[in-house]
C-alpha cells in the first residue's frame, strides 16, 4: 500500500514537473494551456526538435516568449519520457496478461501429467496382479479397440450426430486428459521464447502429436483460419467440404473430402474422408473437431480417390479458449493412421513418425496461427513495398508448384513419357499447363516437362544439406539452363537450341524478402550475375533472377523437413508472376536395422548416392564399420526440375532435362559425400585422393615438417596421446592451411575448415583448383621470386596480399607461411607435398 501511494506520489510529481517552469525571478510557473497545446502540437509533429527548432519556435509563438529556450528543452525531455513510461506500462500489461495465461495452461499441463502418472500406476499395479494369474479363458482379454462406424450410420442426421459427439469426447479427452500417453517433443524445449508446449503420442495405434499455445487472436477467427487447412498445411492439395447441415445444439456438421500431397516420387498419396464438427462448449471454449467416417470407396469424386490410398484420421481438432484481456489458448491434436503398409519398408519409418505429423502438421499450424497474429499487431515488416500475405502467397505457390510435380496427378493433366538411358528419373509431361504472363500475353502451347527423382542418403543432415546448396549454388546448377528457364518469361527470347551463349561471373546475390517469427522458412530473390559471350551483347547484363523459399535449415529441429524450392522470375517482380517451381527436398527418415537397401526395388526406380561415389572409406574401415552404418542416421532426398516446351522442341527439351538433372544428382554425389561426416571428412580418416595418405597421417606430416624447417609448433599439442588429436587441432586451426601436389601444375590436395571457408569450396571440390587459381598478379609474383628459396631450405615466409577464393571473392591475407611436406617412414622421407599456411585472413 505504502509502495502505491509512493508511485502515485512520484507520478503527480511527474506530471505537475510537466505542466510548470521557471520564471526569470527563479520560480516555479504553472504552464498555461495555451502554452501545453503549442507544445504538444510541436511534439506530435517532431518529439526531438533541434536547438535552432526550438528558438524559431519562441519566436512564432508569442505565447512562449516568456520562456526560456533551456525550459521547452526540459519540457520535451520530459514529454518523451512520459511516452516512454506510457508504452512500458502498456507493455508490461501485456506481458502479465500473456504471463498469467501461459501460467494458467501450465497448471492445467501439471494436473493433466499428475492424472496420467496416477493411471500408470494403477496400470503398472493391475499388470503385477496380472503376471501373477494365469490366464486361461480368451474372451476374458481386454483389447481395446477405436470405435468403428458403419456406414448405415453415416446415412442419417443422427447417426451423423452420433458419431460428432463420440468424436467431441475422444478428441478432448486426447487434448485435456490421458486418452494418449504424450510425451514432451525432442529439441521443442517451452521456455519464455517458445511458440507452444508441443508433445507426441507414445504406444497407441497410429502416430499423434499435440500442442497448446497462447495466440493473441479471438476464438472464432482461429478457428475460421484453422478450418480453411489449404491456407496453412503445404501438403494439403484440396479440401472441399461436400455437405454441411446444423446439428441440434447450434453447432455445425461437415462432411469433408481432402486430398494431400506424398512427400516423394516413391509412394502414393493420401486422402481423407471424414466428418468436421464445430461446436461450442458451456465454459465459453471454442471446438473444431474431426474423424474419419469408415468406407474406402466413399467420398465425393471416386475417379479422383482412385490414385490416392485412405487414409484414416482419428479423433482431431482444435479446441480454442478465450481468455481474460483478449486472445485464447489453443489446444491442438492431429491423430493419424496413414497406412504405412502401402509403401517401401524403407519409407515406413516416415508414416509411422509423431514427430513428423508433429513437423508438418501440429507444429506449423500454431507458428501460422503466431504469425497472423504478429502482423495483425503491426510486429511484422517486410522489405520490398510488399505487403505479408502477397509474400505468403508466393510461399504458397513455389510449394504447391512443386508438389505437383514431384505426384504428376494424371487428373492435372500429367503423363509419363520414356527417356532414354535415364531409366532412374521420372519424365513427366503436362500439355495442359500452360505459362500465361499477363504483362506481355506470352503463352507456350506445348506445356511443361518436368524431370524427377527420389534417392536415399546415409549420414547426410537434411540441413545442412540444403544450407549448402542454397550459398553455394555454382556447385551443381547450371547457369545457362537457369537462363533458359528464364527465357521463357521474356517474349521473343524463347529457343532451344541455339540461345545465346552466356558466361556465369560466380557472383550469387541473395536478397531476403521475408521469414517466418522462428526463421523456419525464409523467401528470397536470387540474382546470378552472367554476361553474354557475343561479341555483340558483350556489354548487356544477363542477370537471372529466381525466387526462392528455404525451410528448415535449423539441424535442432527434429522430425523437420528441409527444402530449397526456386523458379525464375521476371526482374519486374510482379505479384502475378507465373511460376514454375523447381528444387530439393530433404527429409529425414529413422534408421532401422537391416533395411538399408530396401529401397532399390523393381517398383519404385531411385538412385542410392551412397552406393556409386567414387571416393569412399578405405576398406579396412568400411569393414570396421558395418555394425554402426546399420543404425546410421538416413533421409530421403526428392529432386525435380521443370522446363517449360514448345510442342516442336519437346523431344529436344526432354533430352536436356535427363542430361541436367544427371549432373545435378552427380554434384549431389559430391556434395553429399563431402559433408557426410562418414563420408571424406578427415575426423574419420579416409582417403584424400587416390594414393594419398589417410588425413591422420597427413596431419601428422604437416605438423612434423612444419616444426623441422621452422623450429616452431605449428600445433600446440599439451598431451601427444591420439593420432586423431593432431588431425583434429590442424582441421581447427584458425589459419588457413592447404596443401597442394608436387606437380607440373600444382593442384590442392587437402585443406582444413579455414582454407575451405576461404576458398567457399568442399573437400571434393578443392582437388579441382589450381596453385596459380587463387593468388593475383602480385601473389603470383612474390611465389615465383621465392619458389627456389622455398625448394633450397624447406620452407618460405611470403608477404601479405590478396587471393581469390572460387566464388571470385577477394581475400586478404597478413602473411603466408610456404613449407615442405615430408612423408616420414623409417626407410626413408620422401617429399609429399607442399603446404601453405595463410594468416589472419579475411574476405576484403
Amino acid at each position: 500500500m505504502e509502495m502505491a501511494v509512493a508511485n502515485h506520489n512520484h507520478r503527480e510529481r511527474s506530471s505537475d514537473s510537466m505542466n510548470r517552469h521557471l520564471d526569470s525571478s527563479g520560480k516555479y510557473v504553472r504552464y498555461t494551456a495555451e502554452q501545453v497545446e503549442a507544445l504538444e502540437r510541436v511534439y506530435s509533429e517532431c518529439p526531438k526538435p533541434s536547438s535552432l527548432r526550438r528558438q524559431q519556435l519562441i519566436r512564432e509563438c508569442s505565447i512562449l516568449a516568456n520562456i526560456e529556450p533551456k525550459q521547452i528543452k526540459v519540457w520535451f525531455q520530459n514529454r518523451r519520457c512520459r511516452d516512454k513510461q506510457r508504452k512500458e506500462a502498456s507493455r508490461l500489461q501485456s506481458v502479465n496478461r500473456k504471463l498469467s495465461a501461459m501460467n494458467k495452461l501450465l497448471m492445467e499441463e501439471n494436473d493433466r501429467l499428475q492424472k496420467q502418472v496416477s493411471q500408470l500406476v494403477c496400470e503398472n499395479g493391475f499388470m503385477k496382479q496380472q503376471l501373477t494369474t494365469v490366464v486361461t479363458d480368451a474372451s476374458c482379454d481386454s483389447v481395446v479397440t477405436t470405435p468403428q462406424h458403419s456406414l448405415r450410420d453415416a446415412n442419417s442426421p443422427a447417426g451423423l450426430l452420433s458419431i460428432a459427439e463420440e468424436t467431441l469426447a475422444e478428441f478432448l479427452s486426447k487434448a485435456t486428459g490421458t486418452a494418449v500417453d504424450w510425451v514432451q517433443m525432442p529439441g521443442m524445449k517451452p521456455g519464455p521464447d517458445s511458440v507452444g508446449i508441443f508433445a507426441i503420442s507414445q504406444r497407441c495405434s497410429g502416430v499423434a502429436a499435440r500442442a497448446c499455445g497462447l495466440v493473441s487472436l479471438e476464438p472464432m477467427k482461429i478457428a475460421e483460419i484453422l478450418k480453411d487447412r489449404p491456407s496453412w498445411f503445404r501438403d494439403c492439395r484440396s479440401l472441399e467440404v461436400f455437405t454441411m447441415f446444423p446439428a441440434g445444439n447450434g453447432g455445425t456438421i461437415e462432411l469433408v473430402y481432402m486430398q494431400t500431397y506424398a512427400p516423394t516420387t516413391l509412394a502414393p498419396a493420401r486422402d481423407f474422408w471424414t466428418l468436421r464438427y464445430t461446436t461450442s462448449l458451456d465454459n465459453g471454449s471454442f471446438v473444431v473437431c474431426e474423424r474419419s467416417l469408415s468406407g474406402s470407396g466413399a467420398g465425393p469424386n471416386a475417379a479422383s480417390a482412385s490414385q490416392f490410398v485412405r487414409a484414416e484420421m482419428l479423433s482431431s481438432g482444435y479446441l480454442i479458449r478465450p481468455c481474460d484481456g483478449g486472445g485464447s489458448i489453443i489446444h491442438i491434436v492431429d491423430h493419424l493412421n496413414l497406412e504405412a503398409w502401402s509403401v517401401p519398408d524403407v519409407l515406413r519409418p516416415l508414416y509411422e513418425s509423431s514427430k513428423v505429423v508433429a513437423q508438418k502438421m501440429t507444429i506449423s499450424a500454431l507458428r501460422y496461427i503466431r504469425q497472423l497474429a504478429q502482423e495483425s499487431n503491426g510486429e511484422v515488416v517486410y522489405g520490398l513495398g510488399r505487403q505479408p500475405a502477397v509474400l505468403r502467397t508466393f510461399s504458397q505457390r513455389l510449394s504447391r508448384g512443386f508438389n505437383d510435380a514431384v505426384n504428376g496427378f494424371g487428373d492435372d493433366g500429367w503423363s509419363t513419357m520414356h527417356c532414354d538411358g535415364a531409366e532412374d528419373i521420372i519424365v513427366a509431361i503436362n500439355s495442359t499447363k500452360h505459362l500465361n504472363n499477363i504483362s506481355n500475353s506470352l503463352s507456350f502451347l506445348g506445356g511443361v516437362l518436368c524431370a524427377k527423382a527420389s534417392m536415399l542418403l546415409q549420414n547426410v543432415p537434411p540441413a545442412v544439406l540444403i544450407r549448402f546448396l542454397r550459398e553455394h549454388r555454382s556447385e551443381w546448377a547450371d547457369f545457362n539452363v537457369d537462363a533458359y528457364s528464364a527465357a521463357t518469361l521474356k517474349a521473343g527470347t524463347f529457343a532451344y537450341p541455339g540461345m545465346r551463349p552466356t558466361r556465369f561471373t560466380g557472383s550469387q546475390i541473395i536478397m531476403p524478402l521475408g521469414h517466418t517469427i522462428e526463421h523456419e522458412e525464409m523467401l528470397e530473390v536470387v540474382r546470378l550475375e552472367g554476361h553474354s559471350l557475343a561479341q555483340e551483347d558483350a556489354f548487356m547484363s544477363r542477370d537471372v533472377h529466381l525466387l526462392q523459399i528455404c525451410t528448415g535449415i535449423d539441424e535442432n529441429a527434429v522430425g523437420a523437413c528441409s527444402e530449397l524450392i526456386f523458379a525464375p522470375i521476371n526482374e519486374m517482380f510482379p505479384d502475378d508472376a507465373p511460376l514454375v517451381p523447381s528444387g530439393f527436398r530433404v527429409i529425414p527418415v529413422d534408421a532401422k536395422t537391416g533395411d538399408a537397401q530396401d529401397l532399390l526395388t523393381a517398383n519404385h526406380r531411385t538412385l542410392d548416392l551412397t552406393s556409386s561415389l567414387e571416393v569412399g572409406p578405405s576398406p579396412e574401415n568400411a569393414s570396421g564399420n558395418s555394425s554402426s552404418s546399420s543404425s546410421s542416421s538416413r533421409c530421403i532426398l526428392t529432386i525435380a526440375f521443370q522446363f517449360p516446351f514448345e510442342n516442336n522442341l519437346q523431344e529436344n527439351v526432354a533430352g536436356m532435362a535427363c542430361q541436367y538433372v544427371r549432373s545435378v544428382i552427380s554434384s549431389v554425389q559430391r556434395v553429399a559425400m563431402a559433408i557426410s561426416p562418414s563420408g571424406i571428412s578427415p575426423s574419420l580418416g579416409s582417403k584424400l585422393s587416390p594414393g594419398s595418405p589417410e588425413a591422420v597421417t597427413l596431419a601428422q606430416w604437416i605438423s612434423q615438417s612444419y616444426t623441422h624447417h621452422l623450429g616452431s609448433e605449428l600445433l600446440t599439442i599439451e598431451s601427444l596421446g591420439s593420432n586423431d588429436s593432431v588431425l583434429k587441432l590442424l582441421w581447427d586451426h584458425q589459419d588457413a592451411i592447404l596443401c597442394c601436389s608436387l606437380k607440373p601444375q600444382p593442384v590442392f590436395m587437402f585443406a582444413n575448415q579455414a582454407g575451405l571457408d576461404m576458398l567457399e569450396t568442399t573437400l571434393v571440390a578443392l582437388q579441382d583448383i589450381t596453385l596459380e587459381k587463387i593468388f593475383d598478379e602480385s601473389g603470383r609474383k612474390a611465389l615465383c621470386s621465392d619458389f627456389a628459396k622455398l625448394m633450397q631450405q624447406g620452407f618460405a615466409c611470403l608477404p601479405s596480399g590478396i587471393c581469390v577464393s572460387t566464388m571470385g571473392r577477394h581475400v586478404s591475407y597478413e602473411q603466408a607461411v610456404a613449407w615442405k611436406v615430408f612423408a616420414a617412414s623409417e626407410e626413408n622421407n620422401n617429399l609429399h607435398c607442399l603446404a601453405f599456411s595463410f594468416v589472419n585472413w579475411s574476405f576484403v
